[in-house]
């Protein structure tokens, strides 16, 4: 190991060894998806909130049900998952409704519908918040077994040179300490943006099953 007065950010990467070079390759990457998928997620996210807010103002604005199911199942990828689910319970009222079934039937079909189509919604929604959990408590650690490799990497290092200063372990140090930056990195962003999501997306499951209680007491009353 030789020491070196260069300690820019670019040799340390380059010099440092190749346990640690593929642990910041590691985090790197890593770093890339995190960002991918939030910068998707925002977007998705924010376009979900503002499809069930158009959804609830067409609902609640009094007009017909089944003219706006139908309009809705003519485009259903447009309006959003609230309006998915105000879909399947009305398509299943509507079938219950022609063979005239129970009162009981005509309000257990939409129900099961509406949950069903909720689960699958709330499953899209979350998707890749695992990833995101799991980088935000797996990089540090990923990090610091560079940082760790590289210290060991630099001392043993010493072990062949007759007199050890400061400007001779520095280097080593040095490229070691920055995987534990990078994992900070990729860690910081993933767990600030793994717990706004879960937030919003908590909000939202809120506002779907409240609308799941109050359209199954509309359709309730239409029975009576």
């Amino acid at each position: 190991m030789q020491a070196t007065s260069d300690m820019s950010l670019i040799t340390l990467l380059v010099q440092a060894s190749i346990p640690v070079q593929l642990v910041m390759l590691v985090l790197v990457a890593i770093s890339i998806l995190s960002w991918t998928y939030i910068f998707s997620k925002r977007a998705a996210l924010k376009r979900a909130s503002e499809q069930t807010q158009r959804f609830e103002d067409d609902f609640w604005a009094g007009g017909d049900l089944s003219v706006l199911q139908q309009s809705i199942a003519a485009r259903r990828d447009e309006h959003g998952a609230l309006a998915r689910i105000f879909d399947a319970g009305m398509t299943e009222f509507m079938k219950a409704r022609r063979v005239n079934s129970s009162p009981d039937a005509l309000l257990d079909g939409p129900r099961r519908a509406m949950r069903a189509t909720y689960q699958r919604e709330m499953d899209s929604l979350e998707s890749h918040l695992n990833f995101l959990a799991s980088a935000g408590s797996v990089s540090p650690y990923i990090g610091l077994l560079g940082t760790v490799w590289g210290i060991m990497h630099a001392f043993m290092g010493l072990s062949s040179m007759q007199q050890a200063t400061l400007a001779a372990v520095a280097p080593g140090i040095a490229e070691a300490l920055i995987a534990t930056a990078i994992g900070l990195f990729a860690a910081i962003p993933a767990v600030v943006a793994y717990n706004r999501y879960t937030n919003e997306i908590d909000r939202l499951s809120i506002r779907f099953d409240s609308f799941i209680d109050e359209f199954l007491n509309i359709l309730q009353r239409q029975v009576r």
